[in-house]
């Protein structure tokens, strides 16, 4: 008599895992195909190398300068980031056929560039160069 019982025990304690599985499998091909269409929002950014022989020598062109230190430089003046957008306004309207042009140091970092890159957008300029800086 016990082993009618035990044999019942084994027969009633298992799980069938074909459901389980199949739900899993859903689940991962649900994944891949998410994210594959899932893109990352970045910026694309190619610092100018120093071997360029061009040399920008316009009295129209407005300059700023990113020292490796984070000082941001004006037409030769120290600027703080949040007076950046005013002080390009001002000679946007000064000089209308004027680009402006950023040097950056090499390294200076990239997410001040963007901010200044903004700044100058913000301040209504479309024309913004980078330019290496030449020791």
């Amino acid at each position: 008599m016990r082993r009618r019982r035990s044999g019942r025990l084994d027969d009633e304690a298992e799980v069938d895992l074909t459901p389980m599985l199949d739900v899993v499998f859903i689940m991962l091909i649900f994944f891949i195909v998410t994210a594959s269409f899932i893109k990352e929002v970045g910026l694309d950014l190619n610092r100018p190398e120093g071997g360029s022989t061009k040399t920008v020598m316009d009295n129209e062109n407005i300059f700023v300068q990113i020292s490796n230190d984070g000082l941001i430089f004006v037409d030769r003046r120290v600027t703080d980031i949040r007076a950046v957008r005013a002080n390009i306004e001002r000679l946007h309207a000064e000089r209308p056929n004027g680009a402006v042009v950023i040097a950056a140091g090499e390294a200076s970092f990239n997410g001040l560039l963007v901010e200044v890159m903004d700044q100058a957008r913000l301040a209504g300029v479309t024309n913004i160069s980078l330019a290496a800086e030449v020791n």
